[in-house]
């Protein structure tokens, strides 16, 4: 789907068959041939951000069934809230009642990675800071060099764990973070912030942050139904596809990309866009339904909404796949887990499930030139 990454190979169940860092630009891929529903409490410990968009497709459907309505309508509201200072997110308060009850998740808004001080607090209690060099000096916090500041070193990375034993009111460790970050070097942004606090009591992040600018937002979703769609060709247990039979992993990537584009497939000689067409071996699906949410997502919507395609088909459907695309923050400072995140060109980072009838699945990771490889 984007240029200039890397690219993995994995294979499920047991035992890993080859981890090439490749370095070249090359599409990546972890194609991953297992039983799915077996597999996603890895899964869900795996996946622990925030994402930007989730798109899902399904040939040989024109209407969603009613639990999948019912899960995208499900996927909640998170906030925006203006002019917040990343002190505030260390405060006793906030820390227990939101970092230590279910998962809170937060992320500077409209920030450029390779320019501006960003933050994102993740779900384990972590508060990453991206900043430039300027502002590492002033904090006097303990941090590392970017790896992705080039030779002299412009940009660093302060992780603060807000759930360290040691991290607590009026404590050394609490009292000079809270210090740097008020007094010595105040940093204030826009946030997005989203809280996962299934069984939990007590205050909202909308009441907490009343006395601050906050606003109540709901992710951007949208339906269509592609008519007369020309889809590959593909078969779980042929990752390289093959000639005349099926298509490979890496075409129907590409493939993919273009169709969530709205790319024509077409490859009419008087197109001045694109050229591109469907692989071979494909074939033409009457209608195919293509779902689309944006905005500030968090996993734990991502996996119900799997868990629901996965029992898609639990009855018989004509359709023998469908996919689940999921892209992250091209500015955040985090991509995998805990992974630095650069931008580079584009800031890519995302993955793709192709959830097939028997249950078997790919699964496909792609990141940009500045990112490690997924843990």
């Amino acid at each position: 789907m984007e240029g200039g990454a890397r690219g993995w190979s994995f294979m499920l169940p047991g035992m890993l068959l080859t981890c090439p860092c490749i370095t070249c630009h090359v599409l990546p891929c972890f194609p991953w041939s297992a039983r799915l529903q077996g597999s996603l409490d890895l899964w869900k410990t795996y996946r622990k951000d925030f994402k930007q968009k989730v798109s899902f497709l399904i040939p040989e459907c024109g209407m969603l069934p009613e639990v999948l309505k019912s899960t995208i309508a499900d996927i909640g509201e998170y906030y925006l809230v203006r002019n917040l200072p990343v002190h505030e997110l260390i405060a006793h308060e906030f820390i227990e009642a939101f970092v230590k009850k279910g998962s809170c998740y937060a992320l500077t808004y409209k920030t450029k990675i390779d320019q501006d001080n960003t933050a994102a607090l993740l779900p384990n209690g972590k508060l990453i800071l991206s900043v430039d060099k300027d502002t590492y000096e002033e904090l006097g916090l303990q941090g590392r060099p970017s790896r992705y500041s080039g030779k002299k070193v412009m940009r660093y990375i302060i992780t603060i764990d807000l759930t360290d034993a040691g991290f607590y009111p009026e404590s050394k460790k609490h009292n000079r973070v809270l210090w740097a970050l008020k007094e010595k070097k105040p940093l204030e942004f826009d946030f997005l912030l989203a809280w996962d606090n299934t069984g939990a009591e007590g205050s909202t992040l909308m009441s907490y942050f009343s006395k601050n600018q906050i606003q109540a937002l709901k992710p951007k979703i949208t339906f269509s139904t592609l008519r007369d769609l020309q889809c590959p060709v593909l078969q779980s247990n042929e990752l390289q596809g093959k000639p005349e039979e099926s298509c490979s992993t890496e075409e129907l990537f590409e493939w993919l990309g273009a169709v969530l584009n709205q790319v024509s497939l077409d490859n009419k000689s008087s197109s001045f866009l694109s050229t591109y067409c469907c692989p071979e071996p494909n074939t033409v699906v009457e209608k195919a339904f293509l779902c689309t949410i944006t905005g500030f997502i968090i996993p734990e919507k991502i996996i119900q909404l799997l868990e629901q395609l996965c029992c898609y088909f639990g009855e018989p459907k004509l359709a023998y796949w469908l996919t689940l695309t999921v892209h992250g923050f091209a500015d955040s400072p985090v991509s995998w887990r805990e992974s630095e995140h650069g931008f580079h060109k584009g800031g890519e980072n995302l993955y793709n499930f192709v959830i097939f009838r028997n249950l078997d699945y790919w699964l496909q990771m792609a990141v940009g030139a500045h990112d490690d490889c997924p843990p």
